[in-house]
């Protein structure tokens, strides 16, 4: 085996290495029994999710109209049920679920959730991400970041932003996301998610599998050791 080969098998070592994994996720249960009791600290890991902008919060079925990618499938399915939104005309960004999330020592970052919109909430949801603690963006993000639900009372599961190519992302403490209602492309005003209904501030929109995804930054000695490896293996083989 040449020196060339040696390290192609050692890339693909790192590579199948390199598979994201779930780094924190909320799925919003409490496994009390009860589908309206639920809890925003994570199931797996550690961050914070708050509302943002003057929207209230109850928890509410994650299995109705379809249901969310949560594998609980008993009563205790919950999710986090958004409302109390801004009024037609007003607010565009300001008001959805914010989340937190140190991605310290960690790489690769892609957050994956499921909404559910009622026939009378925003059509239009847009993810931004922070990485000051501060000021929001959504530069760089495949359609700007905007996720469209073409039916009212509806899931629409698997929403996916892919933040690895933004190198600021990585291995920064301040990393924060959220979703927020917008106006309609090109417009002033909320579109209803249901092309018959009129868009509402009690509409719901409700939040279930949310799921930060990452690979650990590699430690630089292993990063050697893996070369030195490569390099014993072609001296045994000689």
């Amino acid at each position: 085996m040449t020196i060339k080969n040696i390290l192609v098998v050692a890339g693909l070592v790192a590579v199948a290495s390199a598979q994201a994994v779930v780094y924190t996720q909320w799925n919003f249960n409490t496994l009390d029994g009860s589908g309206t009791t639920g809890t925003t600290t994570p199931s797996i890991g550690l961050g914070t999710a708050s509302l943002l902008g003057g929207v209230t919060a109850t928890f509410a079925s994650g299995n109705s109209n379809g249901g969310s990618t949560d594998p609980e499938l008993s009563t205790d399915d919950t999710a986090w049920n958004l409302t109390t939104w801004a009024a037609q005309g007003a607010g565009s960004g300001t008001r959805g679920a914010n989340f937190a999330v140190s991605t310290l020592g960690q790489k690769d970052i892609v957050v994956n959730w499921d909404n559910r919109h009622s026939n009378t909430s925003s059509r239009w949801l847009q993810f931004q991400y922070t990485t000051d603690g501060t000021s929001f963006s959504s530069a760089g993000l495949l359609n700007s970041g905007l996720f469209e639900a073409t039916a009212g009372d509806t899931w629409f599961n698997n929403r996916s932003v892919d933040l690895s190519t933004i190198a600021a992302v990585n291995n920064n403490a301040n990393f924060a996301f959220r979703v927020v209602a917008v106006f309609a492309p090109s417009t002033t005003a909320y579109a209803a998610a249901s092309t018959t209904g009129t868009y509402g501030t009690a509409g719901t929109v409700r939040f279930d599998m949310v799921t930060v995804n990452a690979n650990p930054v590699p430690e630089p000695g292993s990063i050697m050791a893996l070369g030195l490896g490569a390099v014993a293996l072609l001296r045994r083989r000689k």
